[in-house]
């Protein structure tokens, strides 16, 4: 092994976060999310929203990636991408997906399992339209997923689509919009001392309601 492989096995972080015990517990997830959130927002995390989503292949080859979550309700959590990547295509095949969040500022993971489907068409227009200029430009000009030869011709591509869109508004390309993942189980993890985790699990049940079961770390 090289230095470095044998580093990683000594690297070592001991958690000293304080304690997350059923009285700190809210009983609604959302609720219980939000909270983390903002203190991930208040701690400037970085990139507090981005989260892990794991969707699976045809093959039953697990993938995953980071996107960023753009927001979430009582019904699940949205984020945007392009309906015919790589992960747009394993959704169309099968919806069941997984989400994390990782706060390492707070020591804190958040896990998330449920069903994505797409939201409506004027949901994905509303929040296209406060995207930046070059966002707006980059969705129409990646075939995201595909290969392409060369970075000039993903450049080549930005340019042609920006001079069309110079003499009329950017329309959201029809490839593009956004999904909400509607969550069946939602974990939440803080590191303790000696990997001693404090971890709930909230899972849906059939009329709606959540049952709670703290999990051995």
């Amino acid at each position: 092994m090289n230095s470095i492989q044998k580093d990683i096995a000594h690297l070592r972080v001991e958690y000293a976060s304080k304690p997350f015990d059923e009285s700190d517990l809210i009983k609604d997830p959302f609720e219980q999310f939000s909270v983390w959130l903002k203190e991930a927002i208040d701690a400037n995390a970085n990139e507090p929203n981005a989260m892990t989503l794991a969707t699976v292949r045809d093959d039953g080859q697990p993938t995953a990636r980071v996107v960023l979550l753009k927001e979430f309700n009582e019904n699940g959590f949205v984020f945007f991408s392009n309906f015919e990547s790589n992960k747009g295509i394993e959704i169309e095949k099968n919806p069941k997906v997984a989400l994390v969040f990782c706060w390492l500022e707070m020591q804190r993971q958040v896990r998330i399992e449920g069903v994505a489907r797409k939201i409506s068409a004027k949901e994905s227009d509303d929040y296209f339209h406060i995207r930046p200029h070059g966002s707006k430009i980059g969705a129409h000009a990646s075939p995201q997923s595909k290969k392409i030869e060369n970075r000039k011709t993903l450049e080549d591509r930005f340019s042609e689509f920006e001079k069309l869109f110079s003499e009329k508004p950017i329309v959201r390309p029809h490839h593009w919009g956004g999904y909400i993942v509607q969550p069946v189980s939602i974990e939440f993890w803080q590191g303790r001392q000696s990997r001693l985790h404090d971890r709930f699990l909230f899972s849906r049940n059939t009329d709606l309601s959540w049952t709670i079961d703290r999990l051995a770390p």
